[in-house]
Formats: C-alpha cells, sequence, structure tokens
C-alpha cells in the first residue's frame, strides 16, 4: 500500500492527547507563590530540628557523665516537657496579643543559650533549672509559630502547610544525630554537640527574624499535640490535626454527634495516649544509656535515633487512609502490641545491632497508632471544640512522658533493661483500660 495504511476514523481517540510537561523550575516556582509567606519559618524549624537531633541522643549521657545518678535523671529528662506544659499556654496567650515574629526569635535565642549552658554549669539542680529554662524557652517560640503558619495560609492549605512544617521537623530529625555523631568523633566530643545544638537554635532565627513578615490578622493556634522532643509528631498527623481545626471554623458542622468533650471514646484515646507517651519517656531517660551498656558507640547510638522517624515518616499517611476506610480499632490494638513486644525483646539481646530491625518494627506500630488514635479524636469531639480536644489529648501523652521519665531512672537503678519490662506492661495495661472504656466508639 502506497504511502502506508490510511487513518482509521476515531482512531485518534483511543489515544488521550499528550498532556504538556512542566519543568521543575515551573513547579518550583508554582510552589514557592503558594508557600513562600512560610518558608522561613519551615527553614528555620528544620535548622532548630537539627539541634535537637544532635542532641538528643548525648544528654542521657553527657548528665550521667557528670554525677547525675540514674533516679535524678529522669527528674532532670522530665524537667522539659513540664515547662512546656505550663508555659504554652502561658505564652500562646501572649502570642494572640502582640507580635509573634518577636516572640519566635526571642524563644530561638533563648533555646541556644540553655542549649549550651549545661557545658558551663554541671550538677542535678543546674540540669534540671537548665532543661527547665529550655522548655519554657521553646514555650516561647512554638505557640507563635503555630500562630503564625495559622495565619500565614488560607484555611483550605492549612493542613497542607501544618504536614510541611511536620515533614520539617522530622527532616532535622533524621539528619541531626549524624552531624552530631561525627562532629563528636572528629570535632571536640561531647562538646561539639551541645555547641552545635545551641548555634542551631540561633541560625533558626534568621530567616525568620529577616524574611518572616506577619498579616494583621489574628488566629487562635491549635495546640501542640507534643510537649517532648521525642518523637515529632508526623507530618500526616499534623495536617490532620489542623484541618480538624480548621473544619471548625466552617458552617454546617452541627451535625457531628458529640455534643459534649466528656465521652467514652475520647477517654479512651487519652488512656490510650498516655501509654504510648510512657514509651517515649522511658527511651528518652535510658535509651543511650542502654545502647552504651550493650557495647555501642555514639555513630550507633545516634543512627537509632534517626531511623526512629523513618516509619513515623513513611507509614503514617498510608496508616491514615487505612483507618478512615476500615475503622480505628484494629489499628489501635496492633500499634500498642507491637511495642509491647518488642520492648520484651531488647531485654533478651546482647548485640546492639540487633536494636536496629527491632525499632524498625517498634516504631511501624506507633506509626500506625498515631492515625488511629487521631482519628478517634477527631470523630469525638464536638463541632468546634477540636482544638481544645487536641491540646487535652497532646496534654494526657505530655503527662504520660513526664511519669515514665520519673519511674524510668528509679527502676533503672536496678537492672538497666527493667524499665523496658515496666513499659511494655504500661501499654498493654492502658491499652486494655482504653478497650473497656471506649468499646465500640473505637472503631
Amino acid at each position: 500500500m502506497v504511502g502506508g495504511p490510511r487513518p482509521v476514523c476515531g482512531a485518534s481517540s483511543r489515544y488521550p492527547p499528550r498532556m504538556p510537561t512542566v519543568s521543575p523550575r515551573a513547579r518550583a516556582t508554582v510552589w514557592f507563590d503558594r508557600w513562600g509567606g512560610i518558608v522561613p519559618l519551615l527553614l528555620g524549624e528544620f535548622i532548630l530540628w537539627l539541634g535537637f537531633g544532635a542532641l538528643l541522643p548525648v544528654l542521657p549521657l553527657y548528665f550521667t557523665e557528670q554525677g547525675v545518678d540514674l533516679a535524678l535523671l529522669g527528674l532532670v529528662i522530665a524537667a522539659w516537657p513540664a515547662a512546656r506544659l505550663v508555659g504554652e499556654p502561658t505564652f500562646g496567650w501572649l502570642a494572640d496579643r502582640t507580635e509573634r515574629v518577636p516572640l519566635m526569635v526571642v524563644g530561638l535565642l533563648a533555646t541556644g543559650v540553655f542549649s549550651i549552658l549545661p557545658l558551663a554549669f554541671s550538677g542535678p539542680l543546674a540540669f534540671i533549672i537548665l532543661r527547665a529554662g529550655s522548655g519554657l524557652a521553646t514555650s516561647v517560640y512554638d505557640p507563635a509559630a503555630r500562630g503564625y503558619l495559622t495565619d500565614a495560609t488560607p484555611p483550605e492549605r492549612r493542613g497542607e502547610a501544618f504536614g510541611l512544617y511536620g515533614a520539617a521537623q522530622m527532616a532535622g530529625l533524621l539528619v541531626g544525630p549524624a552531624i552530631g555523631a561525627f562532629g563528636a568523633e572528629r570535632l571536640g566530643g561531647i562538646t561539639f554537640v551541645f555547641v552545635f545544638g545551641g548555634v542551631a537554635a540561633w541560625l533558626a532565627s534568621i530567616p525568620i527574624g529577616l524574611r518572616a513578615r506577619e498579616g494583621g490578622k489574628r488566629t487562635h493556634p491549635g495546640p501542640s499535640t507534643d510537649a517532648t522532643e521525642f518523637v515529632p509528631e508526623s507530618p500526616s498527623l499534623a495536617q490532620r490535626a489542623a484541618s480538624d481545626i480548621a473544619t471548625d471554623a466552617l458552617p454546617g458542622d452541627g451535625a457531628r454527634t458529640p455534643f459534649r468533650l466528656r465521652n467514652r471514646g475520647f477517654i479512651a484515646v487519652l488512656v490510650i495516649n498516655a501509654g504510648g507517651h510512657f514509651a517515649f519517656g522511658t527511651y528518652e531517660v535510658i535509651w543511650s544509656l542502654f545502647l552504651l551498656h550493650l557495647g555501642a558507640g555514639l555513630d550507633l547510638i545516634g543512627l537509632t535515633f534517626a531511623i526512629s522517624g523513618l516509619p513515623v515518616l513513611l507509614l503514617s499517611p498510608y496508616a491514615g487512609r487505612l483507618v478512615d476506610r476500615r475503622g480505628a480499632l484494629a489499628f489501635i490494638v496492633i500499634g500498642s502490641i507491637l511495642p509491647a513486644i518488642v520492648a520484651l525483646a531488647y531485654t533478651r539481646i546482647s548485640d546492639p545491632l540487633l536494636t536496629v530491625p527491632l525499632i524498625l518494627i517498634e516504631v511501624t506500630g506507633f506509626a500506625i497508632l498515631g492515625p488511629a488514635l487521631y482519628a478517634v479524636v477527631a470523630a469525638s469531639s464536638p463541632a468546634g471544640r477540636s482544638s481544645t480536644a487536641q491540646g487535652i489529648f497532646g496534654a494526657a501523652g505530655t503527662v504520660g512522658f513526664i511519669v515514665a521519665s520519673l519511674l524510668t531512672g528509679v527502676v533503672a537503678e536496678t537492672n538497666i533493661v527493667y524499665p523496658f519490662y515496666v513499659f511494655s506492661a504500661v501499654v498493654v495495661s492502658t491499652l486494655v483500660i482504653g478497650l473497656i472504656i471506649g468499646g465500640p466508639r473505637l472503631t
């Protein structure tokens, strides 16, 4: 056939038109046009969490080297979240009534100072005061930062903005321990880590102080759902929490079924959340010391802190979708049981490298537990009360963290592995109590 086959009538309809390709530069331009107002805050948050990530693995090691026994170590660790639990409502009230950028800058500068001062002052009392001061300093910064983020984004984009905010925190946590371990080994030991943590907080204030611009409106931000450092909430959960609060401002939300915040579903997740954060308080006190007991070096200790964020970062969004489709109950049970089992496994190992796969299994449990608990919080919150519900939910977790910190040091004085038994028992017990209280409301 001369000239090749004839085109078949209608054949072009078989093939969809080719979509125009968008260059990476164009995508970046669109992204920056949308989020340029909060980029200084995101950059500052990432830098701040680089410092936190570097400090977390070495804090218990340094405090014990300076003569703090295990019983007092728990008190030192608990001083941070306890100070935030008191300071956040006060400074949140202030952030609603004054300019937020100066508050953020002052909070970051003070955080840097308190991060470095443990090198100059030692002893249990000094460390307790300095950790409490650091917690208060961050409670100056955090409510102002969340308020700025809330006001700088339209309600329909607010959940996505808080997802980016959580991603910046998680990215800093992933990279920070590696910087801390490398610097401690090559550039001056533990001193480098404290200096780096302080300098990171100071550097974080630069993009915020120079480039952050406030609008005229003042929206009260959602409360922090976690007043601790370990581990930051996942980006997907930050996004869901912000979206729930934004939904409260929309008309027509009165169909939400709970009329009071004091309902069985909400009380159940408070109990379970306190148990989950009991685990975090246990780890922040003894994890580095436990690995040191097994013969690990600072490089492996830092690695375990870094990888603890990976399952949360990667799995939480998918777990959230599954929870939305299939209900929360099974995920609450599995997410609680996995950490409890792994905690018992830690007591049987002698090779520190075995902690790496165990951590991934354990944190997978927390990665699916978080979205399930958030789903129940959202479903159990009366219309217009999402912010209050999330604040109470976060406070319950912080209280669990503080109790664990205080108890873990005392128990660990007898044997370094005993706190894992306690943590496992607490997580299982709070799960059972929560299931009894919540019943079908947890579905």
